[in-house]
């Protein structure tokens, strides 16, 4: 029997469980659909912003990298970490209090009407491309595991993303958030426990890693190290904080669950940042081969499959379905922002104000707009990631880099500044993109890195040559578009009066905090009971891999994780009963 085969069918099953008993909840309106009504309790809107960061090139592109370049890798986390430091200190309360649907609906009471159809149009295409490269590490993953061809695995991955995105809406993506963000977290947790104890600490690590564990095969100087550490935590600062992902946060309840949402992701990153990476540093020690391991089936991108590769020899049965589950969940979360999001902007900023010239539409309408264009952009995502999988001679982490850093930072720029900028032209987010793309014309085709590193003299590996050019991109786009997002200050007139008032009722919200109506508790108790249940569900689940031909440790592993799962199911259900005020110990939960 296949147990791994076995294991991702069940998790398949609970997801559309999952979604199916949150189908109700984002039914009942347009914005119970797009966004969870703004009634989300602090534990889902952070699982969810964790998981939407954290996808399957994590345990692909990522673990590629750190399998070849050591410590390097870990870079992008970190900026993660202060990022949403960043967002709990300062800006995840305020986009909850900007009182929107979808992001492009706070770009126009920003930046005016122009600049929504702008970024409407800028932001669906862009999260198109982005949703195509996760889909392709999710699929990367499967392939190697099912022994099926990469593109099947893509239209089979992409249409199952896909349908449960299209089922359960906000509310059922972030539930899935939700339970898979504990399976993540335990599992990742038992990985680098077992990988530590195989080689030996972390310190064998250090010792016997086939490089400069620190500094990579091919890179010697701090200096350089120390840039590109830099400018990838600037990258991450702007990736989560701007108007665009403001999402994120956009479903909460209020502006304090916002807040504590920003720190509950902080926290999972920070666990997952010292943990993700122990078990392919592990396997570069331990199983050198794991990069040509799965050349057979995948080929030139058999170096992205090192994490699967620990699975399979290193962990109990069972463990690589339970990881490939987690993976699909996560790309689910990550392509959410693709599908469910897009669907929201296009009804919003579009479908309504364009097509529809204005006209009151009615929230059955606008559902059903939404899912057609769920549906439509599912298929681009697919055909996207099946694009991606015949670029040979990029990995997953160098792909991930480009299109981030080339095609998404000048997007990103002016949503960030714009946000705390507040005396500059509307023109000016739009016209700061245009500049921000012909920026990234010129250091991906005039001013290239190699062409930089030729005129000071300067010998770059391929390792090298490939980080400069993400700190190049990235720098050009901090100092050169930042720089044209202010220089816009000069050409700022007072606005007329009506715009005037539109932008001071903005700034009114987006400083004055969002408190839940007492309708909420309901909300907060259908929540935890739904969840409390199907966590419970999921432990019983675990409970029952405990049950498969492993060694002892192995059964005492998946009966830790299980009794983990079940004890915060119960807890959850416990919350959920209506008690006396005096004793609701956990209602704060």
């Amino acid at each position: 029997m296949n147990f791994n085969i076995a294991v991702v069918v069940g998790y398949f099953i609970l997801i559309g469980v999952t979604n199916l008993s949150f189908r109700r909840m984002s039914s009942k309106s347009s914005t119970d659909y797009f966004r969870g009504g703004g009634r989300m309790l602090w534990w889902m809107v952070g699982s969810s912003a964790f998981m939407i960061q954290f996808s399957a090139w994590t345990f692909t592109g990522v673990a590629g990298e750190a399998f070849r370049n050591g410590f390097p890798a870990v870079y992008v986390f970190i900026g993660n970490v202060l990022a949403f430091l960043l967002a709990w200190a300062f800006f995840a309360k305020r986009f909850r209090q900007m009182r929107v649907d979808t992001p492009t609906e706070a770009i126009r009471r920003r930046f005016g009407e122009s600049s929504e159809h702008f970024f409407t149009w800028a932001i669906i295409p862009l999260s198109i491309v982005q949703g195509g490269v996760w889909l392709n590490s999710l699929s990367v993953f499967f392939s190697a595991v099912m022994g099926i061809k990469l593109v099947y695995t893509l239209w089979i991955t992409g249409l199952a993303v896909l349908s449960f995105s299209m089922i359960g809406g906000a509310w059922g993506v972030a539930a899935s958030d939700f339970v898979q963000s504990m399976v993540v977290a335990l599992m990742s947790v038992a990985c680098a426990m077992v990988a530590l104890f195989k080689v030996g600490g972390f310190g064998e690590i250090v010792d016997k890693f086939p490089s400069s564990f620190f500094y990579g095969p091919n890179t010697q100087s701090a200096t350089f190290l120390t840039g590109l550490f830099l400018f990838m935590v600037v990258k991450q600062l702007l990736t989560i904080n701007n108007m665009k992902d403001s999402y994120r946060f956009l479903g909460a309840k209020d502006s304090l669950d916002a807040k504590k949402g920003a720190m509950l992701a902080l926290l999972l990153m920070v666990v997952g940042a010292a943990i993700w990476m122990i078990p392919p540093w592990a396997s570069a020690v331990l199983f050198p081969d794991a990069g040509f391991a799965h050349a057979d089936q995948l080929g030139s991108k058999a170096g992205d499959a090192v994490y699967l590769v620990f699975a399979e020899r290193a962990m109990p049965l069972g463990t690589v379905g339970l990881l490939l589950a987690g993976l699909f969940s996560a790309t689910m979360a990550a392509a959410d922002g693709a599908l469910n999001h897009n669907a929201g902007i296009f009804v919003r900023s579009f479908y309504q104000p364009v097509i529809r010239r204005g006209k009151v539409v009615s929230d059955r309408e606008a559902l059903l707009a939404g899912k057609a264009v769920n549906a439509i952009n599912g298929l681009l995502i697919i055909l996207a990631a099946q694009f991606y999988s015949q670029l040979n001679h990029l990995s997953l982490f160098e792909l991930m880099m480009r299109v981030s850093t080339l095609a998404q930072v000048p997007i990103l720029v002016p949503l960030f500044l714009g946000a705390v900028i507040r005396k500059v032209p509307d023109w000016s987010a739009w016209a700061t993109v245009v500049f921000g793309l012909f920026v990234s014309y010129l250091t991906s085709n005039v001013v290239t890195a190699d062409v930089i590193a030729s005129y000071f003299h300067v010998s770059l590996s391929a390792g090298e040559l490939s980080d400069a050019t993400t700190m190049l991109a990235i720098a050009a786009h901090v100092f050169l578009t930042g720089g044209f997002f202010l220089l816009t200050k000069l050409f700022y007139r007072e606005p007329s009066d009506d715009r005037r008032a539109q932008l001071d009722k903005f700034y009114h919200d987006f400083h004055t905090e969002v408190v839940s109506d007492t309708s909420q508790s309901e909300f907060d108790r259908e929540q935890r009971l739904k969840l409390g249940r199907i966590t419970l569900a999921m432990g019983a689940g675990v409970l029952t891999m405990a049950a498969i031909p492993n060694p002892l440790w192995g059964h005492l592993l998946f009966l830790g994780c299980a009794l983990a799962i079940l004890a915060i199911g119960g807890l959850m259900c416990r919350s959920a009963k209506p008690i006396d005020a005096g004793e609701n110990v956990l209602q704060a939960f």
